[in-house]
């Protein structure tokens, strides 16, 4: 049988053993908070943001260019139809790529990929949908045959288009914004460099540690 000591010395070897193992092991236990690991367990529904003006447009036009794509749909027969198809291709496309980034945005999906412009990006968006909506419901009102399908295209086509408008306006000052703060933000770093350089050349002592 082993005494207290040998338990204890044994005991002590094995916690030594076990954390040399452990420190060894390629497998750590990490420390990174759930809210910043990648993958899909960390999603969270951003709140603050559906409720803000930016992702209420955003739903709005989402709701606005899904109703105009119903009600384009539910038309059978055009003479011509180039109009019609030209209308669907627009609210289909303004409603994919719109509903995309709404995704994106709401549940914070976009700050994973920091390489893209997202602020350049939906400016882009809402202001290719206000042309082109502008365009395709002009276009339907003239070529029309005066259905209520088609007049109710025409009228949710008009209201994207403003909504868009509205949303192009505003990410273009968001936009701006923060086109301003990155080249601020460049321009300090700039000078703390320059500053740093300077004070490595006035003192000689710094160098001959380097060295």
């Amino acid at each position: 049988m082993r005494n207290g000591d040998d338990l204890e010395g044994f005991d002590g070897e094995a916690s030594s053993a076990s954390m040399i193992s452990a420190a060894s092991s390629p497998y750590q236990p990490t420390t990174e908070p759930v809210s910043q690991r990648r993958g899909l367990g960390g999603l969270r529904c951003d709140l603050d943001y559906l409720r803000g003006t930016l992702g209420r447009l955003k739903l709005a036009e989402v709701l606005l260019a899904l109703t105009a794509f119903i009600c384009i749909e539910t038309i059978m027969e055009c003479s011509p139809c180039e109009g019609l198809y030209f209308f669907e291709f627009v609210s289909c496309s303004a409603l994919v790529v719109t509903g995309a980034l709404l995704l994106l945005f709401s549940l914070n999906l976009h700050t994973r990929i920091p390489q893209i412009n997202w602020n350049l990006t939906d400016l882009v968006n809402t202001g290719l949908s206000t042309f082109f909506f502008f365009i395709a419901s002009v276009v339907l009102a003239a070529l029309n045959h005066k259905t209520g399908a088609e007049i109710a295209a025409v009228v949710f086509g008009f209201l994207a288009m403003a909504v868009y408008a509205v949303n192009t306006f505003l990410a273009i000052k968001k936009w701006r914004m923060s086109s301003r703060q990155q080249s601020s933000r460049q321009s300090s770093d700039y000078i703390r460099a320059r500053t740093e350089s300077r004070e490595v050349v006035h003192r000689p002592e710094i160098q001959r540690l380097d060295a």
